[in-house]
């Protein structure tokens, strides 16, 4: 008879949240969404860095001041 192997488990990574639901807020009950570009409108959403804000689609770039 062959022998059975014994099989261990495989570890389990942690799942990193999508970060997806950092780009909108919540006021009053309703859902708002935060810095969307002003030059393609509101499906496209701002990058933001740590001294600008970036579109990726149009290359818009705003910085911020100190």
């Amino acid at each position: 008879m062959a022998k059975k192997r014994e099989r261990q488990k495989k570890q389990v990574k942690n799942k990193v949240p999508s970060k997806r639901w950092t780009k909108y807020t919540v006021k009053e009950g309703k859902v708002e969404r935060k810095m969307s570009c002003p030059r393609c409108g509101l499906p496209i959403f701002l990058g933001e860095h740590k001294n600008r804000l970036y579109c990726g689609k149009c290359h818009f770039t705003e910085f911020k001041k100190k």
